[in-house]
């Protein structure tokens, strides 16, 4: 079963674009499933999240910020 990730973005983000068309990329060499959750709005993730997007994680585990830091990801891909 693949493993499931969560990435927080912003509308209009420019760095959001280019992390979800960098784990586009891997996700053809490594299967994943990917919830890309809007924070615009949502009081709560914008106080929890800020300026501070994008940002990846599985199951509460903060993966990476800002840029896909792919050797974290493929840290996290090893432990689970």
């Amino acid at each position: 079963m693949p493993e499931r990730l969560q990435a927080y973005v912003r509308h209009g983000c420019h760095l959001c674009d280019d992390m979800l068309l960098a784990l586009e990329s891997i996700e053809t060499r490594r299967p994943f499933e990917l919830e890309v959750i809007d924070i615009s709005g949502d009081e709560a993730l914008e106080a929890r999240y800020g300026t501070r997007v994008p940002v990846l994680q599985a199951e509460h585990e903060e993966i990476c910020y800002y840029f896909l830091d792919e050797e974290a990801l493929q840290a996290y891909f090893s432990r689970s």
